[in-house]
């Protein structure tokens, strides 16, 4: 299992990184977003860019950390 700290990106580059593992992902495949805060915005982007070709599944969720399995269907 894959995980991704969006604490250790720098905030500029952030999102596009995030959206770039998301891109060599396979059909089927995922990574464990982790973060200190909800990445709620960013469920968002992903529904506005991707539609239904994404998974977006709750690990952790909070109140100081948080993990996202982000998949790609």
């Amino acid at each position: 299992m894959e995980k991704l700290n969006a604490t250790k990106i720098e905030p500029r580059y952030r999102h596009a990184t995030i959206f770039q593992k998301y891109e060599d992902l396979k059909p089927g495949e995922f990574f464990i977003l982790e973060n200190d805060h909800d990445p709620k915005p960013l469920y968002y982007q992903f529904a506005a860019e991707k539609g239904d070709e994404f998974g977006w599944e709750y690990l952790l969720q909070g109140p100081e950390w948080f993990e996202v399995k982000i998949s790609k269907k």
